[in-house]
Order: C-alpha cells, then structure tokens, then sequence
C-alpha cells in the first residue's frame, strides 16, 4: 500500500530522546476528505459489495486496471485501518469473535459458544405499516427489565384518506455473536468512484501535496 501515502505531506521527527537525529517522514496522520454531498452524488460513484476475496488492491485491479490505484478505493471511503475498517472474511472474523469472547467463556466452553448464548442487546421493535406502502421499521435498545415489561401489540387504524395503517410492536434480542456479525456486514458495502474520474483526482492529491 506504498502508494496510498506516496502524496502525503511529510513532516520532521526526532528519532530520539535527545533530538540529535532529526528524520523526514511521511505525515501518515494527514487525511484527505470528500464533502458527504459529493460522495452521495450518483454522478461520480456507486456501491460496490465487498466480496470475502477482495482487497483494496484487488477491486483497484478489478475496477481500474491497475492495483496501485487502491488508494482510491480506500480514500473515497474513509477508511484510515485497512485490517479493521475492512470486512474480516468469514473464517477470520469467526476467530476474531472466538478470542475477544474467550475470557467470557466458562469450562471447555469457547469463546464462540459463549458468544452465541448470551444476549448483548435487547430491542423494542416499532413498525409502521400503510396498506400498500413499504413499512416504516423503528427499533430501540433498552435494558433486559424494560424489555421484559413491554408488551407486545399490533393496532390498526383506518386514515382520513381510507388505507389502513398498521401499527406493530415486537421484541427481539441479539446475542454477541450476532452483533459481530452484523457490525462486520455494515462494512461490506462501500462507494467506488467512477473510472473515468480517478485520474483527474489523482492530479488533484498532487497539486495538494506539493502546495501548487
């Protein structure tokens, strides 16, 4: 990932606590930013569904014929740790989950079963449905006593334009295991920028970089 830095500005370090050795290093703390409005403007980008087998190099390869230019990929989505703000592939993030949770087991139990027996959220689960509309889903977090007063219900009412509106109230829980999975997934969809405006782009890290 050379080239993601190859424009960074640099800066001075002193490689020891006396300061007799004064060192030029990349800035790797500097980051460049898109506006969201134009992140989110279907002209310059599309969503792209991170596959267990990609990379930032690999969907550069696969995107614009060349895997230096993963940088792209990287930047126009603002991910500053490629290992943690990158979906972990299925077997990686099983083990990812069996060591954080190991502590949390009990006996010959792992980290993993732990994980997938004991409940990290508890959810009140609000829906709102118009007679041919898609429904409207609204869920809250609470705590295990709140979530065992609720009561569940579904009322309809009939609105002053006569469709029928369905309101729904339901109770789910996550366990641990789901949730790593789940913050995993949130990950796997990103925004890649059109081809055709990489090189322009690329000219315009350069002129910032170089102060021009």
């Amino acid at each position: 990932m050379a080239r993601y830095f190859k424009y960074f500005p640099k800066t001075y370090y002193f490689s020891n606590l006396d300061s007799s050795s004064l060192d030029v290093v990349t800035n790797i703390l500097t980051r460049f930013k898109f506006e969201e409005g134009f992140k989110n403007n279907s002209v310059f980008y599309y969503e792209y569904d991170i596959q267990d087998s990609d990379t930032p190099e690999i969907i550069a390869a696969k995107i614009y014929d060349s895997p230096e230019k993963h940088w792209a990929v990287l930047m126009v989505n603002d991910i500053v740790d490629p290992l943690w703000d990158w979906p972990l592939d299925q077997r990686t993030l099983i083990k990812f989950i069996n060591e954080k949770y190991s502590t949390n087991a009990t006996g010959s139990q792992t980290g993993t079963e732990w994980a997938k027996l004991n409940t990290k959220q508890y959810l009140i689960v609000e829906t709102k449905t118009v007679f041919g509309q898609d429904p409207v889903v609204v869920k809250y977090e609470t705590d295990s006593a709140t979530y065992s007063n609720t009561s569940t219900y579904t009322i309809t009412k009939t609105l002053s334009d006569g469709k029928l509106l369905t309101i729904g109230l339901t109770k789910e829980t996550k366990t641990y295991y789901d949730y790593e999975i789940e913050e995993n997934e949130k990950k796997r969809t990103i925004k890649l920028l059109r081809p055709e405006f990489v090189a322009p782009l690329d000219q315009e890290i350069k002129k910032l970089s170089s102060g021009n």
